[in-house]
């Protein structure tokens, strides 16, 4: 067990974390990518005892985090690139034209800076990769911004093992010490503290809907608000079309089986919801679904607290007006297991209820039926924010449904064609955010090298002489990067 921060305490953390902001936002790109670096490596040199260590507290099979482990370090070293490259400060060049008529124009440079100290929670169902080196450490580290990262406490043991990887790295690189400073607490109390303490500058999280939208609240009663990037999952809607329904239900059901039970359904972009038009091609849809879906066993939920919460929302949902069960796995669930299940409901109901449209975290998916496609419009109208919305299609029938395809576009930050939603490749074109409710602010993403963007903002230089400039902005262009200067993008 580990002692929980105390409020006196967080002062003191937050203090050396503004310390080293002051060191560390002059640390060189070059310098950070190779702190970064350092990390991945101290991380894989852990092996097999991290994996075992986090099998134990987490109930994940060794293949999924010895994966998630490897897209952990991927992520590393991306932002270390990204880095080493140096053109993601968005460097902008104006020169001055001193005889300009009627006014002068001024020399200004402008380019991205650092926020300061960045405040991390530890996410449950990514021990790795959304934890305590995960995308929001590695992002917020590859901008200049120290971490205080808060460990989940249903992990506490792994996220020690990784913070002890990371001091490492901050001793073999020469990093300012307090660069990234680990603390535990179950309280909110201390995550209240946390995010509003003055030194605190922004906030990343990744989990429910209740614990997000409380850190961003939080952040919007301090005297000086900060951006909280809180990512709070969805039900990630699944339309399908008629045509592909016909041409190809079974593959679809196959497909889907799979994605919406996926480590026991413990993704936020696990597909929640899948809504079509009601037709003979439907039902037999549903029929497949069901047949696949109960043979699929209850599994071992991340820890008890979801598990109980999976629980009562699956009983919630399903006692709603005119929800009826399709199929639920036929082996009985065990202590702390979610059962598979697959619900139905008409749109006409569906449309009637909040309820229905919130997430249910696990291995639980409701099919919406249309009796027509303008109620199937007004279904898609009714859906908050998403991560991602999906549509099932063939590519003729994917043309006549354009414009809806717009509307869904409006909903989510990830829109798919012709594939399931869970699978979020790390890659600079991915954009993981959406509209509220899934996320706090739609603009930026939680997987990608552009989610160091979250943790930046933008800095005008005005008639600096070119000694105080710094190395990005300098007339030479010391470091070779890309930028723009008066109109032009230029190396």
């Amino acid at each position: 067990m580990f002692k929980d921060i105390g409020v006196a305490e967080i002062d003191t953390v937050l203090k050396k974390s503004h310390e080293a902001f002051l060191l560390f936002k002059r640390v060189s790109g070059v310098k950070k990518a190779a702190f970064l670096e350092a990390i991945a490596l101290e991380i894989e040199t852990l092996g097999i005892e991290l994996i075992q260590q986090a099998m134990q507290e987490t109930n994940l099979p060794e293949v999924r985090l010895a994966g998630e482990r490897a897209r952990t370090c991927n992520q590393l070293r991306q932002f270390s690139a990204l880095l080493k490259e140096g053109s993601w400060v968005d460097a902008r060049v104006d020169t001055a034209i001193p005889d300009r008529i009627p006014l002068p124009k001024p020399d200004i440079r402008k380019m991205l800076v650092p926020l300061g100290p960045v405040v991390v929670f530890g996410a449950s169902n990514f021990p790795f990769a959304y934890s305590t080196a995960g995308v929001d450490t590695a992002s917020a580290l590859a901008a200049g911004c120290p971490v205080v990262l808060k460990a989940h406490p249903a992990h506490p043991e792994t996220s020690e093992l990784v913070a002890r990887a990371i001091a490492k790295a901050i001793t073999s690189t020469g990093m300012p010490v307090d660069t990234f400073q680990h603390v535990h607490s179950s309280t909110f109390e201390s995550g209240k503290a946390l995010v509003q303490h003055p030194l605190t500058k922004a906030v990343g999280f990744t989990g429910s809907f209740s614990g997000g939208k409380a850190l961003y609240d939080y952040a919007t009663q301090r005297p000086d608000p900060i951006p909280v990037f809180s990512e709070m999952g969805s039900i990630n809607p699944v339309f399908i079309l008629p045509k592909a329904l016909k041409v190809r239900g079974d593959k679809v059901a196959e497909m889907y089986a799979v994605s919406i039970t996926q480590s026991v359904g413990q993704f936020c972009t696990n597909p929640g919801i899948m809504l079509g038009v009601q037709s003979t091609d439907l039902d037999k849809f549903s029929h497949e679904l069901g047949a696949t879906m109960e043979k699929i066993a209850p599994g071992t939920m991340l820890h008890p607290g979801i598990a109980a919460a999976f629980k009562k929302n699956r009983e919630r949902a399903l006692s709603q007006k005119g929800v009826s069960v399709i199929a639920e796995s036929t082996e009985k669930p065990k202590e702390n297991q979610g059962v598979t299940t697959l619900s139905t409901v008409k749109a006409s109901d569906f449309l009637n209820n909040e309820i229905l449209s919130e997430e249910i975290f696990g291995p639980y998916s409701i099919l919406v039926t249309a009796s027509s496609q303008e109620e199937l419009i007004a279904a898609a109208n009714k859906l908050p924010g998403q991560l991602t919305v999906t549509i099932i299609g063939e590519d003729d029938e994917l043309l006549q449904y354009a414009e809806f395809i717009q509307l869904l576009a409006e909903k989510a930050g990830r829109v798919i064609i012709n594939g399931v939603p869970t699978g979020v490749e790390v890659c600079p074109s991915m954009h993981h955010g959406g509209p509220f409710p899934a996320t706090t602010d739609s603009r930026f993403t939680s997987v990608g090298t552009d989610a160091i963007k979250r943790f930046v903002r933008p800095v005008s230089f005005q008639n600096f002489p070119d000694a105080l400039l710094p190395e990005e902005l300098k007339a030479g262009n010391p470091l070779g990067i890309w930028r723009f200067v008066n109109s032009e993008m230029k190396k």
